[in-house]
C-alpha cells in the first residue's frame, strides 16, 4: 500500500487537522468526540443542517459544511458510521432555535446511530427531523444497508434543502424540500479500479485489469455485476438508463445531470462520461437545465465515476442556483 499518510490508524485525524488549517473562515474541527461546524455555531432563527458518515468519501461531508449546505458534519472512522455520542453535540452546536434536520445516508450503521442521537436531541428539548438519501439504483440490499444505498444524490439533498434552509424556510419546509429531492434523485456508479482502506493495506475487492464493476456503492462494495472493459459510451449507458428509467423520465422535463469522481478519475474522463450522457438524455426528450462535474463523493482513490440525475421543477431550480459557500462547492 502506497499512500500518503503517517499512521493509517491516523489517517482520519490527521487530515481533519490539515482541513481545520487551510478552511479556518469556514469550518472548525472539535475533538472527542469528533464533529465539525461552521465558524461562529449555529445561526439563530436558522433551521440547522447536520449529515455525517465514514471517512473516505471526502469532500462529503465536511466540505459541505458553510453558507448555504450543512451547519455541522459528523466524520467517522474511514467506511464506518460516526456513533452518537458525536452527532449528538453535532446536532446541538447546529440548533438556533429553530429546529435541525438530519440527513443520513441510508446504511444500517448511519442510520441506527443517527436515530439513537436524535432521540437524545430530542430527550434533551431539541426538533430534529430526519430524512433518509437512498438514490442507488444499484441494489435494494447490500453489505451496508436494507433498500437502496445513499451515494452522490446526497449533494443534492444537502445543497437544495440547505438554501431552503438560509432562505428562512421552517423545518417542516425544509424537510418536505429535502424529501422532495431524494423522491426524484437517482444515482448508478461503475469501478475501474478498487480501493484500498488504509488500515487494512489491500483492495477491498479483487478486479480484474479487464473488467470492470457496475453498481459500486461508496465503500468499496462490490456492484451489480461485472463486465468486460468496453469503451466509456458503453460504460456510460448502463449507468444513465437505468436511472433515467426508474425516474420515469419524460419529454420534455428539466434535469439536473451530476456526474461525480469516486477519487482517482481524471476529469477529463469525467467529462466524457458527461458527454454521453447528456445526448443520451436529449435522445428522451429531457432538457438538461444544469449540470455539475467533479469529485464531490468519492471511495478514496477508487476509479470511476457515477451518474446522478435530479428531476427539477421551478422550485428545485431555484434553490439549486442560490448561493452556497462551502470548502468545495461555491457560487
Amino acid at each position: 500500500m502506497k499512500k500518503l499518510l503517517n499512521d493509517p490508524e491516523n489517517a482520519v485525524a490527521d487530515s481533519l487537522a490539515g482541513f481545520a488549517l487551510a478552511h479556518a473562515d469556514l469550518v472548525q474541527v472539535h475533538h472527542d468526540p469528533t464533529y465539525v461546524t461552521r465558524v461562529g455555531g449555529a445561526t439563530t432563527g436558522k433551521v440547522g443542517l447536520v449529515s455525517g458518515g465514514g471517512s473516505g468519501h471526502e469532500p462529503l461531508h465536511t466540505g459541505f459544511v458553510g453558507d448555504g449546505m450543512l451547519d455541522a458534519a459528523v466524520p467517522g472512522a474511514v467506511f464506518t458510521s460516526p456513533t452518537p455520542d458525536g452527532i449528538l453535540p453535532a446536532l446541538h452546536a447546529a440548533d438556533g432555535g429553530a429546529g435541525v434536520l438530519a440527513i443520513v445516508k441510508n446504511y444500517t450503521g448511519d442510520v441506527l446511530n443517527f436515530d439513537l442521537a436524535v432521540e437524545l436531541a430530542e430527550a434533551d428539548g431539541a426538533r430534529v427531523a430526519t430524512v433518509v438519501v437512498n438514490d442507488d439504483v444499484a441494489v435494494e440490499n447490500s453489505t451496508y444497508t436494507a433498500g437502496r444505498r445513499g451515494v452522490a444524490g446526497t449533494l443534492c439533498v444537502e445543497k437544495i434543502a440547505g438554501a431552503a434552509a438560509m432562505q428562512g424556510g421552517d423545518l417542516d419546509d425544509v424537510t418536505r424540500i429535502a424529501q422532495h429531492v431524494v423522491d426524484n434523485v437517482r444515482t448508478m456508479g461503475v469501478a475501474v479500479t478498487a480501493c484500498t482502506v488504509p488500515h487494512v493495506g489491500g483492495p477491498s475487492f479483487d478486479l480484474p485489469d479487464d473488467q470492470l464493476e457496475i453498481g459500486i456503492g461508496i465503500h468499496g462494495e462490490p456492484g451489480r455485476r461485472r463486465v468486460k472493459a468496453v469503451p466509456a459510451d458503453e460504460v456510460t449507458q448502463m449507468l444513465l438508463d437505468p436511472v433515467a428509467d426508474d425516474l420515469e423520465l419524460s419529454p420534455g422535463e428539466r434535469v439536473l445531470l451530476f456526474v461525480n469522481g469516486m477519487g482517482g478519475t481524471p476529469a477529463s474522463e469525467l467529462y466524457v462520461v458527461y458527454g454521453r450522457a447528456r445526448r443520451l438524455l436529449e435522445q428522451r426528450g429531457v432538457t438538461v437545465a444544469r449540470s455539475l462535474v467533479g469529485s464531490y463523493v468519492t471511495s478514496l482513490e477508487m476509479q470511476g465515476a457515477s451518474v446522478t440525475v435530479l428531476r427539477l421543477d421551478d422550485e428545485l431550480e431555484a434553490l439549486w442556483d442560490a448561493p452556497v459557500h462551502t470548502a468545495a462547492l461555491r457560487w
